[in-house]
């Protein structure tokens, strides 16, 4: 019996480092975009675009 509550413990680990690196791995095109300066600009232009389209459409969801 205790070596199933090992391995239950090993599993939130596994899937913490699982998760970090597949942010890590989706992260990485991004970071290599930044160093290109007119994509940069494009880039932030996009980032910010989408965040006020996000913003734009929870508010009008929720009734606000």
């Amino acid at each position: 019996m205790n070596e199933f509550w090992k391995n239950v413990v090993r599993y939130p680990r596994f899937f913490v480092s699982s998760l970090a690196g597949l942010i890590l791995i989706i992260i990485t095109p991004i970071k290599n975009l930044f160093k290109v300066p007119k994509l940069r600009i494009v880039l932030i232009l996009g980032l910010s675009l989408s965040v006020c389209t996000l913003y734009f459409i929870l508010l009008n969801m929720t009734g606000f």
